[in-house]
C-alpha cells in the first residue's frame, strides 16, 4: 500500500509540473505570435540594393492545381539579386513543362531548370537538388517546398533576419485559405498544436526546424559536406540544423509564415503525413513517446485526476473546464498565426478542433505500430538516430 501510494503521489506530482509546462508553452507561443508574426519592420536592417544574393532550390515532382500560381510567386519577387534553380528529379515529369512555361513568360528572371537530380543517399528530396546546389552561384541557399506560395517581399523579410550571428532563418509553416474541411483541419493543426510545439520550443533555445523554408548559409552547409552530407536522413531538415547549430551558428524565425497552398489535400492525406512525422520524431528524438501527454484530451485527464487526488475536486467537471481553456487558447493562437480571423466560421473551428485532438492519440500509435515509411515514390524503414534504408521491391 506504501507503494501504491508513493505511486500515486508522483503521478499527481507528475500532473501538476504537466500543467505548467502545458501553460507556459500555451502563453510562450500566443505572445511570440502576437509580437513578432506579421509585423511591418519600420526600419529596413539593410540597404535594398545591399542585400545578399540568394539562390533558391526549388524541389519540385508532379504537378497539382496551384502548382503553376505557387511557383510564379517566386517570380515576381521584389528582391534585388537572387536566381530560382528549378529541379526535377525525372525528365517526363509534367512540373517540367510547367517550369518551361514560367522560364519564357519571365525571361528576365534569373531562372534555371535541372532535370535528373544526382543519387547521393536514400532521400529523394537531396537528389533531386543535387545539380541546383552544386550550380548555386550565391552565399546564401533557400530551400523552399513546391506547395508553398510567397508575397512580394517574403525574400527581403528572410534575408533581413540573416544578421551576421545567424546562420539559418526558417518560416513557421502555416496554411493557406483554401475550400473544404479537410483544408480547415490543416489550418487547425498548423495554427494551434503544431506552432505551440515549434514557437515554444525555439523561444526555450531547443532548435526546431521545418524544411519547407529554410534559408541558410551555403558556407556553413558546405563545411558540414554539403548537401551530400544529408543524404542518409529522411528527415534531412532536422540534421541540416543541427548542423549549422553544431558549429555555432543561431536562428532566427521570419516574420511572414511559410505558406502551404498545394492544391491536392484530403483528410487521408493529413493523417498519413502527421502518422510520417511521427514515425520520424520517434526515431531521431526518443522523448517523442511522451507527446501524448503534451495532447490536450489526455493532458487533461491526468491533470484533472491530479486535481481530484490532491484536492478532491471532481475530475470531470475540471477535465471539461480544462478543455475548455485549451479550446480558447488554442483559437487565439489561431488568430495569432492567420494575422486575423480565419476563413472559416467558429463552429467549423470547433469541428475541427475537436477531431484533430481525438485523432492524435491514434497518429501516434499508428506511428508506432509500423517503423517502416512511404514518402514520394519510395519506401524506407527507420532506424534509430534518423537514418534509414529503402525497401527494394524485388
Amino acid at each position: 500500500m506504501a507503494l501504491l501510494d508513493l505511486a500515486m503521489q508522483g503521478l499527481a506530482v507528475f500532473g501538476f509540473i504537466l500543467f505548467l509546462v502545458l501553460w507556459l508553452m500555451h502563453f510562450m507561443s500566443i505572445i511570440y505570435v502576437r509580437l513578432h508574426l506579421h509585423r511591418k519592420r519600420s526600419e529596413v536592417k539593410q540597404p535594398f540594393a545591399q542585400l545578399s544574393g540568394v539562390s533558391l532550390l526549388k524541389p519540385l515532382k508532379g504537378v497539382d492545381p496551384n502548382l503553376i500560381s505557387n511557383l510564379e510567386t517566386f517570380f515576381t519577387l521584389d528582391y534585388p539579386k537572387y536566381e530560382i534553380l528549378l529541379c526535377v528529379q525525372d525528365h517526363d515529369d509534367p512540373a517540367v513543362d510547367v517550369c518551361k512555361k514560367l522560364l519564357g513568360k519571365y525571361p528576365n528572371v534569373d531562372a534555371r531548370l535541372f532535370t535528373g537530380g544526382k543519387k547521393v543517399g536514400i532521400n529523394p528530396k537531396i537528389n533531386n537538388l543535387m545539380p541546383g546546389y552544386e550550380g548555386a552561384k550565391y552565399g546564401l541557399v533557400w530551400i523552399c517546398d513546391s506547395g508553398i506560395r510567397v508575397k512580394p517581399d517574403t525574400l527581403t523579410d528572410l534575408t533581413n533576419q540573416m544578421t551576421e550571428n545567424v546562420g539559418l532563418v526558417h518560416g513557421l509553416p502555416y496554411v493557406a485559405d483554401r475550400q473544404g474541411f479537410a483544408a480547415t483541419l490543416e489550418q487547425v493543426y498548423f495554427g494551434t498544436s503544431h506552432p505551440r510545439s515549434y514557437i515554444s520550443a525555439n523561444v526555450t533555445g531547443i532548435k526546431c526546424v521545418t524544411g519547407m523554408s529554410c534559408l541558410m548559409r551555403k558556407d556553413v552547409l558546405d563545411q558540414a559536406g554539403g548537401l551530400i552530407a544529408f543524404a542518409q536522413y529522411i528527415a534531412e531538415d532536422y540534421f541540416m540544423a543541427k548542423a549549422i547549430a553544431d558549429r555555432g551558428w543561431k536562428f532566427s524565425m521570419a516574420t511572414q509564415v511559410a505558406l502551404q497552398n498545394s492544391g491536392s489535400y484530403s483528410i487521408g492525406q493529413f493523417q498519413s503525413r502527421m502518422i510520417r512525422w511521427t514515425k520520424l520524431r520517434i526515431n531521431m528524438l526518443p522523448g517523442t513517446v511522451l507527446e501524448p501527454v503534451s495532447e490536450c484530451f489526455l493532458a487533461s485527464l491526468i491533470i484533472g485526476w491530479a486535481a481530484h487526488h490532491v484536492f478532491r475536486w471532481d475530475m470531470m467537471v475540471f477535465f471539461m473546464c480544462h478543455c475548455l481553456a485549451w479550446f480558447i487558447a488554442d483559437y487565439v493562437q489561431l488568430t495569432g498565426v492567420q494575422g486575423g480571423p480565419p476563413s472559416f466560421s467558429k463552429l467549423d473551428f470547433a469541428v475541427g478542433w475537436f477531431i484533430r485532438e481525438s485523432m492524435a492519440v491514434q497518429i501516434f500509435l499508428s506511428a508506432l505500430w509500423d517503423p517502416t515509411i512511404s514518402w514520394r515514390t519510395g519506401r524506407y524503414r527507420l532506424r534509430c538516430g534518423g537514418t534509414a534504408e529503402e525497401i527494394l521491391d524485388v
